[in-house]
This record gives C-alpha cells, structure tokens and sequence, in this order.
C-alpha cells in the first residue's frame, strides 16, 4: 500500500480523535457561552460517541453493497456540513444534536479505512499498515489540544468547528481525486437486507468479538482519559489550558513510538503475541495510576509517568486487536469494521460517561475505569486466545482428516 494511500486514510480515521480533542480546551468556554456548566458540556461529547457507535453499522452492509469509496465521500460530506452547524449552534441543544450528525459522518472513514487495509492488506501487513496509520492518528492528539485552545484564546469556540468543516472539506477532494475503489470485483455484493444476517454471523464468531472486545475495552481506557483529564490537568492541578495541549501531546507521543515500534516487530512475533504482552503492560501501569490517584499527590507528575505507560501501550494494543478481529473476514470486511468500531466506540462512551457519573473532585473516578477497562481487556484477551487455540485445533483435525 502507498504513501499517498496511507495518508488519506489516516486523515480519515483521524475524524474521531480530532473532532474530539480539537475541541476539549474549548470546554470552559462553551460552557460559559450558552450559561451552563462543564458537566452538561460533556453531553456534546457522549453525542458524539453515541453516533460514532450508531453511524458504524449503518456504513458496514452499504460498503458491502455499493463499494468503500461513494459511502466514503457521502459521509465526509455530512462531516462538513454538520461541522459548520456546530459553529453556528445558538443553543447547547443545537450543538449536541450538530455533534451527533458530526459523527454519524465523520464514523465513515473510521470504518472504511480499516476495509480498505483489509481488501488490500494480509494480517501481519494490516497490522504493518494500522501501525502506520496510528501515526497519522497520532499527530491529531498532539495537535490538536494546542491548536484548539490558541483558537479559542483569539477567535472563540466557534473557529474550532470552522477549522474542522475546512479539514474535511480538503479530505473529501483527496478521497474523490486519489483514493480509487479498493474492493475486489470478485467480492461479493451482499444486499443490504442481509445486513441484520452479517452481523449476526459476526456475532456469533467468539473469536473476532473476543479480540474487538480487547481493543475496544482498552480503548475505552484512553476515552475515560480523555473525558476526566480536563478537569484533572487544568481544574484539579492548575495546568493552564493552552499548556494542557503539551501534556495531551506527550501521551500522545508515546502512544505514536509505540505503534512504529510495534510495526517493526510485527514480522517476527505476530499481532496476537504483541497484543497479549501490551495488554498485561496497560493493566500494570493502570493499577499503579490508580494507587497514586488514592494517594491525592499535591505534585502531578506521579500520576503522569502511569498514564504515559497507559496511552503509550495501547499503540500496540489497538492496531494488532484490529488487524487479529478483521483476520478472515475478506468478505464482509465492510460489515465487520462497522462492528469493530461500534463495539469499540459504545464501549468507550460507556466508559466516559462512568468518569462523569463518578466525579467527586479527584483523579480517582478516572483512575479507576482506566484501570477497570485494563482488568477488563486483559480477561477478554485470555479468553480469546483459548478460544482461538480451540478453533486452531478443530481446524487441524478437520484437515487432518
């Protein structure tokens, strides 16, 4: 797979995270916009995961059917649109219901971009490429924060939504201009009445809900991150908000070397064995974030070095979850990405909600989902890799045979 195709789809599978972090420094501000607090202002990001997770399943059987690329620039089109109803929201309900749409367009490349890989890519290349791709992903975090909260110090709000509209606006003319049809013209066209049978066949293969389940649920860690670590950085420890964008980059940097790292040895030890091994990683560091977070430090940096272990493994959790889920799945990879991703994002809106739902002034409520999703992912990977040992087994024989 090219440069050039790699780029796109990062930008693409960067819809999510940056239409999220671009916009936390902005929190405050809105709040004091439409005369609320931050707590209802969270509301517009639990719309946004709500649609994530909804938008998924709709995208999967209609790439299935008609293609990965008209379904993509339908939906980065909505992404643009909404986005600029997001700027003009004159109420919080406005902005809640804009955030929603926002996401039931920006999902499409989400899932369409790991259809693609996987038209195009085996496993250890799919996790090569998802690798890859977290580096692209990667820069939106980083930047993201920094760039949203110099926007809102200049312009307001408002110019966070218009930046986003613009970005889409540019990826929907490298999508129509240089990202051709990816799937096969032997794959088959699966009617969208069928849709409800693909996901229930995917529902009932133990092996690829066990390994969305491990990345989804350690991803839901980092979401629980990024909803409580406003108020811990800039609210609970004084971190000025135009600084808060260098503590969310640094996690985020590490989360970046990680994945390239993770490419590198993907040829030698396979995505299953890394995922096993970063998983234990994440729920160590978890527990101890949790420990220090009991201690209520006066100093922020113990609970920095943890929460950098944290986000940094699951550079290598999340690419190898990915690319072990969508191993097999060829011909309804359109349909299992959708379910990926919706299992993935649902649990994180659980899992960000939970932080809110918990919030007693501390860096506990955080620290403990972080380190319930750690349990949590762990357990899914061990059952999954005696699920899959059994699957490899029945297979052997029935070759043997």
């Amino acid at each position: 797979m090219n440069l050039r195709i790699i780029l796109i789809l990062g930008a693409l599978s960067a819809f999510g995270p940056l239409a999220i972090d671009f916009y936390l420094p902005g929190f405050p501000a809105i709040a004091l916009a439409f005369g609320t607090d931050e707590k209802h202002v969270q509301m517009t990001l639990a719309a946004y995961f709500l649609g994530l997770s909804i938008g998924q399943l709709a995208y999967g059987p209609v790439a299935d059917r008609f293609g990965r690329r008209i379904p993509l620039l339908v939906g980065v089109g909505l992404f643009t649109l909404a986005s600029l109803a997001c700027s003009f929201a004159p109420t919080l309900e406005w902005l809640v219901a804009a955030r929603f749409v926002q996401a039931l367009g920006g999902c499409a490349g989400m899932v369409l971009s790991r259809a693609i890989v996987s038209d195009k890519c085996n496993p250890v290349e799919s996790a090569k490429v998802f690798s890859q791709l977290m580096l692209v992903m990667g820069l939106a975090p980083i930047l993201a924060p920094m760039l949203g909260g110099l926007l809102v110090n200049l312009y307001g709000w408002h110019s966070i939504f218009l930046v986003l509209s613009i970005f889409s606006a540019v990826c929907w003319l490298a999508v129509f201009r240089g990202l051709p049809e990816s799937m096969p013209a032997e794959h088959p066209r699966h009617p969208l009445a069928g849709a409800f049978k693909q996901y229930a066949r995917l529902l009932g293969d133990k092996v690829f809900i066990g390994h969305a389940l491990t990345g989804g649920i350690a991803m839901a860690g980092m979401f629980a991150y990024v909803s409580g670590s406003p108020f811990v950085f800039i609210k609970m420890y004084g971190v000025p908000p135009e600084h808060y964008g260098w503590l969310f980059g640094s996690n985020a940097a590490g989360f970046i070397l990680t994945a390239q790292v993770n490419a590198r040895v993907l040829s030698r030890r396979g995505p299953a064995f890394l995922l096993a091994r970063a998983a234990w990683v994440y729920v160590a560091a978890a527990l101890v974030l949790l420990g220090i977070a009991a201690l209520h430090t006066e100093a922020l940096w113990p609970l920095l070095i943890p929460l950098f272990i944290c986000i940094a493994s699951l550079g290598c959790i999340i690419p190898n979850a990915s690319a072990c889920a969508m191993n097999g799945q060829w011909k309804r990879a359109g349909s299992a990405s959708a379910l990926l991703g919706c299992l993935q994002f649902s649990v994180a809106a659980g899992a960000s909600a939970l932080v809110g739902l918990l919030h007693n002034g501390t860096a506990i409520p955080m620290a403990a989902v972080i380190s319930l999703c750690g349990v949590l992912a762990v357990s899914a990977g061990l059952l999954t890799q005696r699920l899959q040992r059994i699957r490899d087994a029945s297979v052997n024989d029935a070759a043997r045979a």
